[in-house]
């Protein structure tokens, strides 16, 4: 996948806004520290900043290992996050 493609930046829209989404939650319901570290990583794959980083080292990280880490990320949160197990007990 081509990293200018349009269906790649749809992706990363997509994992970034689901990034930003959890870090919030994970602020407000559980603790900080998770919560900024979701934050962060929500920044390496908004598009425009992602970019601003690009262009600020001089390299970008290969898309195929922003997917593999994105799913990695997901299937921990979602498996053995302090997140799920709040909203299994409370929903």
């Amino acid at each position: 996948m081509e990293k200018n493609s349009k269906s790649w930046k749809l992706i990363s829209w997509a994992f970034g806004l689901l990034f930003l989404l959890i870090g919030i939650l994970n602020l407000i319901l559980i603790h900080p520290v998770p919560g900024i570290f979701y934050l962060v990583v929500s920044l390496f794959y908004l598009p425009p900043i992602s970019m601003a980083i690009e262009k600020r080292l001089g390299f970008s990280i290969p898309v195929w290992l922003k997917i593999a880490f994105a799913l990695l990320l997901l299937w921990a949160t979602l498996a053995v996050g302090d997140l799920m197990e709040y909203l299994e007990n409370y929903i």
